[in-house]
């Protein structure tokens, strides 16, 4: 009988293989993922390892301990002290004009000349008048004076006493009257000739030879500005006005005029007017001070800069105002040690002037700080420091029509990165403190 061969199944042997393959796979798979990771994970962390480990160049100054002038700066116009626009105060013809357009005038110069033949005949007529007048008031005192000796002997009534010196008093009124028209014509004759009621500038004549003038007239003749002395009115923000009305209090405060681009000194002058109250719209205060402008470098309605001086701080400790960093934690300075590392030191700011910047609290004199670079820095970054000149004076001075001289670019500080508004007060011009992060 032959033998039918059985059907043998698959041996388990080779079902154990395959599944072994697919998990030492799996396995090298999960591996390799981990490898790629970590290489990813040490590349990208090598680059922070060098840049903490490099050095980086900075602009170092070294903190000084200075007598520091305190200014605070507003907008103005200049405007004049008196403006007149001179009319005729009698009507007439004019016969001549005897100013120049833009020339200076003074008190009493005469300007027009009004036809003054009518104002002399009317001056004529009113003293024939109380001539006149003044005669028959003669005449009647004496037949007073008659009649009071008839009166004494009964020879006359009391009535016609009476009457008499009634007429007296009459006359006299009349005489008195008549002196007033006297000196009424007189002034309308002084009158046709126009005078300046004030020193200063004559504008441009508003009439010409053979016009009529009246008293009525809405443009006038012309129009007088007095140029010297001359007052600036000008701005304050309104956190400004306790140390101003303290400084004020103590004495006269000096006030500069500069130009618009703050280069030109106009002229100096003293404060003489603090309002009495602030602009609820601006948040300002309007003050007001006086120039002498023999020059006439100011202008009526000119727009300029008022510099005003409050006080002088002996003995404070400066730094440039570039280097003046602000961060989460406040206001800070990098301060390079000895063996040239950078540490952040929160300092307390009092004011700012300029370039410098008064520093109460955080920073000795002698300490040299940051002034340029500080956006690569962290605490505890090597640095390559570079010495930059702490800038002379805070605010640009020089008497009237100097040219000031513009800070330097070492001394203004790095210009490259973006001023932003400084940690007190309004008077800094240049090199506002910077946005930074502490590390």
């Amino acid at each position: 009988m032959p033998e039918t061969p059985s059907e043998q199944p698959p041996p388990r042997p080779a079902r154990r293989r395959r599944a072994w393959i697919w998990i030492a796979v799996a396995l090298v798979a999960v591996v390799a993922f981990a490898l790629v990771r970590r290489g990813k994970g040490s590349s990208s962390q090598q680059p922070g390892a060098g840049a903490q480990a490099r050095v980086v160049p900075v602009g170092v100054t070294a903190a000084e301990r200075r007598d520091v002038p305190i200014w605070v700066e507003g907008l103005g116009n200049v405007t004049s002290l008196a403006t007149v626009t001179v009319r005729a105060r009698v009507s007439g013809q004019i016969l001549s004009v005897a100013f120049q357009e833009g020339s200076r005038v003074k008190t009493g110069d005469l300007l027009v000349q009004l036809d003054p033949r009518p104002f002399r005949i009317a001056l004529q007529q009113a003293e024939a008048t109380f001539q006149r007048d003044l005669a028959t008031l003669r005449n009647a005192e004496l037949d007073l004076a008659r009649f009071k000796e008839l009166i004494s002997q009964k020879l006359i009534a009391q009535q016609q006493y009476d009457l008499q010196r009634a007429t007296v008093d009459s006359a006299r009124a009349t005489v008195a009257l008549d002196q007033a028209a006297v000196n009424n014509a007189r002034l309308n004759l002084q009158f046709s000739s126009v005078t300046s009621p004030i020193d200063g500038l004559a504008g441009v004549r508003q009439v010409d030879v053979g016009n009529l003038v009246t008293p009525t007239d809405a443009n006038g003749i012309v129009v007088l500005t007095q140029m010297d002395p001359i007052a600036v009115l000008f701005t304050l923000p309104q956190d400004d006005l306790p140390r101003v009305a303290a400084a004020y209090s103590r004495g006269p405060l000096t006030v500069e005029a500069w130009d618009r681009g703050g280069l030109s000194n106009l002229g100096t002058g003293k404060l003489t007017v603090i309002d009495n109250q602030v602009n609820p719209g601006t948040a300002t205060i309007r003050l007001k001070a006086e120039f002498s402008n023999p020059d006439f470098r100011l202008w009526p309605s000119l727009f300029v800069k008022a510099r005003m001086h409050l006080e002088t701080r002996e003995g404070v400790v400066v730094v440039p105002t570039p280097a003046i960093q602000r961060g989460p934690s406040g206001i800070f300075v990098y301060v390079v040690a000895p063996d040239s590392t950078v540490a952040v030191r929160n300092v307390q700011v009092d004011t700012a002037q300029g370039p410098l910047t008064v520093v109460a609290q955080g920073v000795q004199a002698g300490e040299r700080v940051v002034v340029d670079g500080q956006n690569q820095l962290r605490a505890g970054a090597k640095v390559d420091p570079r010495a930059v000149p702490l800038p002379s004076t805070p605010v640009p001075q020089g008497e009237p029509g100097q040219q000031a001289v513009p800070a330097s670019p070492q001394q203004a500080g790095s210009r490259s990165q973006p001023r932003q508004p400084q940690p007190q007060g309004r008077t800094a011009q240049q090199g506002g403190p910077r946005e930074a992060v502490a590390q």
